[in-house]
């Protein structure tokens, strides 16, 4: 699935391309099912960069069967089924990857539910585990409680202990948000979430932020940290805003803004490995669970792409590539 120039979803087309070969310490995955990310959204309008020595084709994440190992690989070999964490091309038949990037598919899970984890799974286990250093205990803010990577913070927040509080922009999204942890669920169409956010931690606000928003939200934010809390910005707007230097100190506040697709190799490897042992395990015991609100043919990605769009979905949608 390709395009030529940036534009609205009807620029994405099949295009048939040369088999793949494993490259140096990589595998070649046969493709089974692949997750839509927002992140795809912004390659294909020409706003997401896209690192020189990564594929070009869209798609950070997949689930199928591994067609071909490097020679030097071990512990991977043609036939095991597996979801993988990519640097692009997942919307194809094939994709070659790192052989760190890749997973076993989680006991208990179909190969569609494998789809929707990897780039959630990594985006948030790395922000909020190994940088924020959220554990049980403590109370976050998980702004965007029905997107994916919404449905799987708050359930993995959830499952280690910690005290949850999300936002979304409907009703509906913020009861989908209650039913998978979260203590406190807000409607910021209709309700101040900072005074609900500190109104919950009895004034006290939270340890750790997930924010998907970006500028609009700096300052308010940083008003819901607690004393030592973290702000990590995974996404939304990057326009310049202005930073409250005096409120940002008074809390001792760390503020950290993050891209996993820049990332390389060896920080992947050390991210799946994370994932891999801390929260494949939660699938398994059922403390996790996909959230997939759409399967629809590989064929049919540009439908992928406008139902994101249109904000009216709650977890993931996933590109079903087995009938192809």
């Amino acid at each position: 699935m390709l395009f030529d120039q940036p534009g609205p979803p009807s620029v994405l087309g099949l295009r048939a391309v040369e088999p793949l070969h494993p490259g140096p310490r990589e595998v070649v995955i046969r493709v089974a099912a692949a997750g839509v990310n927002n992140a795809d959204l912004l390659q294909r309008r020409g706003h997401y960069p896209v690192p020189a020595w990564a594929p070009k084709p869209l798609g950070l994440e997949c689930a199928g069967t591994i067609a071909a190992v490097d020679v030097d690989i071990t512990g991977w070999s043609p036939g095991d089924q597996v979801c993988a964490l990519l640097d692009g091309g997942g919307y194809a038949d094939e994709v070659a990857v790192p052989a760190s990037q890749v997973m076993p598919i989680p006991q208990g899970l179909t190969v569609l539910e494998a789809a929707a984890v990897p780039e959630v799974a990594a985006t948030v286990y790395s922000n909020l585990a190994m940088i924020a250093g959220l554990h049980a205990g403590q109370a976050v803010l998980i702004h965007g409680a029905g997107g994916g990577i919404g449905t799987f913070a708050i359930q993995w927040a959830a499952a280690i202990g910690a005290r949850v509080i999300t936002t979304a922009g409907s009703d509906e999204k913020a009861r989908a948000g209650q039913q998978l942890g979260a203590s406190t669920a807000i409607n910021y169409r209709s309700q101040d979430f900072v005074a609900a956010t500190l109104a919950a931690t009895d004034g006290r606000g939270v340890d750790a932020i997930l924010d998907v928003v970006g500028t609009d939200y700096l300052t308010r934010n940083l008003e819901c940290l607690a004393p030592d809390g973290h702000l990590v910005i995974i996404g939304g707007s990057t326009t310049p805003a202005p930073l409250d230097l005096g409120l940002l100190m008074s809390k001792r506040a760390t503020v950290s803004a993050t891209m996993l697709r820049s990332r390389p190799v060896e920080q992947k490897a050390q991210i799946i490995a994370g994932v891999t042992r801390d929260v494949l395990p939660l699938y398994a015991s059922g403390a996790l669970r996909p959230v997939v609100d759409t399967v629809l043919p590989m064929s049919e990605a540009a439908r992928a792409h406008e139902l994101l769009e249109a904000k009216g979905t709650v977890g993931k949608v996933i590109l079903d590539n087995r009938a192809v």
